[in-house]
């Protein structure tokens, strides 16, 4: 039995951790680094493996640092099969066609700028394109539920346990035989930040020989939920008492759907106006909020009871679903008044950058983060009290006030994952996604285990 690692290590994107057993090739995640136009050329490099010789994909769930190379692998001659729940699989499908869509924008983009007349010159490709995306989507064979074991292979056995992290997000346990051994090896997958609007927490993980588990945010506690709402309420109310706008760079899956929760919960309470313009300036948010409703099996019991009477948590009287790009163009127009949520989450891409564009330099206006910025990010410059970045090729100066609220984290926080991992009871541990020093903190407290902390490529006997 061997474990290799090939994204994700000593960093937080790009997850891609490959199982061997009994000469089968197993992959959990296929994800894309993220963090700047620089990684463009780390995401189009070999993986470190044959995609030939991949049997199945496990994949933990639908954002795109863990399926986001899947159309690559595929492009590459992957011929097995990617076994997900039914959220991710919809929800990855959004992602991966989303971003094949970008990719090819951003290809004819730098190819109009070097003054070639078409994307397909060198240097200007997409790492894959709509079709590549398309057809990757036709290895989603089977479907995984919650605590159903699947048989992969003889020897191979996966289940999916709900990681509460996104909607259908899991963590995955293999039992592996080979050689008259037997392993219980669990990757974490991203875990999930417990008591947070519409999802359940994540479960309880079984006994384990070897865990794989997340570090993100390893070296740090949480704002509990209840003041971080508050501290969203007041930047929303004192933004528009002083004539501003509020801009929320949002990542499209769970945390769009959080917000407007939240928001929905603060009309409702009279924490805020119910004449409030609220915008979800994302196609991908929109579409998957509507996926939410189809599968309340990840939701909390309070929302699932309230969709199935015909409640609807995620309605606004003020709120605006903008698809269209003229109708996104349209509310640059707008100069107070209006709370604007969309991607990319990091501001490394989508419609974003365009209302920072807009907004930075207003000092009535904010910008509201509300999630993980990573190393190397626009948003992390932004976060970090840069006074001027660059965006969309202009240099633009920050004025605007910036709150950096942290308590709506979709990830767990440290005391969450040494709880995830005091109930495993692995004698060995591999610590993936997260910076280097979040990890060598994490790794700090804790006993009895074997840690180690990969890096890229590195392969290991189990």
């Amino acid at each position: 039995m061997k474990l290799s690692f090939h994204g994700a290590d000593r960093d937080v994107t790009g997850s891609c951790h490959l199982v061997e057993c009994r000469g089968k090739r197993v992959l959990i995640d296929c994800g894309l680094f993220q963090g700047g136009h620089e990684l463009n050329e780390e995401n189009a490099a070999p993986f470190g493996f044959d995609a030939t010789t991949i049997d199945v994909v496990l994949l933990t769930h639908a954002h795109l640092d863990h399926c986001g190379r899947l159309p690559l692998l595929d492009k590459r001659g992957f011929r097995g099969e990617i076994i997900a729940t039914g959220a991710t699989r919809e929800l990855a499908r959004l992602v991966v066609l989303d971003a094949a869509h970008l990719q090819e924008e951003d290809a004819e983009h730098q190819a109009r700028r070097s003054g070639r007349p078409g994307a397909d010159q060198a240097g200007a490709q997409p790492l894959y394109t709509v079709a590549d995306a398309r057809k990757c989507l036709d290895k989603f064979k089977r479907t995984a539920g919650y605590d159903q074991p699947l048989e992969l292979f003889p020897g191979l056995r996966a289940t999916f346990i709900d990681a509460g992290h996104i909607l259908g997000s899991a963590s995955i346990v293999l039992d592996l035989a080979e050689a008259g051994r037997q392993l219980k090896l669990i990757f974490s997958g991203d875990l999930g930040n417990a008591g947070r609007p519409l999802l359940r927490g994540p479960a309880t993980p079984p006994k384990a020989d070897v865990v794989v588990v997340e570090t993100t945010y390893g070296d740090r506690l949480h704002k509990p939920l209840g003041p971080s709402i508050e501290e969203f309420y007041r930047a929303i109310t004192d933004t528009f008492r002083g004539g501003g706008n509020v801009v929320i760079p949002t990542f499209a899956l769970e945390r769009a759907q959080e917000l407007l929760s939240v928001l929905h919960q603060g009309i409702e309470t009279g924490r805020l106006a119910k004449t409030m313009q609220v915008f979800l300036d994302s196609p991908m948010a929109i579409s998957a909020t509507e996926v939410f409703k189809r599968f309340p099996e990840s939701l909390d019991e309070q929302t699932a009871k309230l969709i199935a009477a015909g409640g609807d948590p995620l309605a606004l009287p003020g709120l605006h679903l903008t698809r269209e790009t003229s109708e996104s163009m349209a509310i640059n127009t707008i100069r107070g008044g209006a709370v604007i949520m969309a991607g990319a989450g990091m501001c490394t891409g989508g419609r974003i950058r365009h209302h920072l564009k807009h907004n930075l330099a207003h000092e009535n206006a904010s910008i509201v983060f509300v999630g993980y910025q990573g190393a190397g990010t626009l948003g992390r410059q932004i976060v970090d009290g840069a006074k001027k970045v660059r965006v969309l090729g202009e240099d633009i100066a920050v004025r605007a006030r910036v709150y950096t609220i942290n308590g709506f984290s979709a990830h767990a926080d440290q005391a969450e994952l040494l709880t995830w991992h005091r109930h495993a009871g692995a004698p060995r541990t591999f610590l993936t996604h997260g910076e280097e020093a979040t990890m060598g903190k994490f790794a700090t407290m804790l006993s009895g285990t074997k840690v180690e902390m990969p890096r890229l490529g590195q392969s290991f006997e189990l």
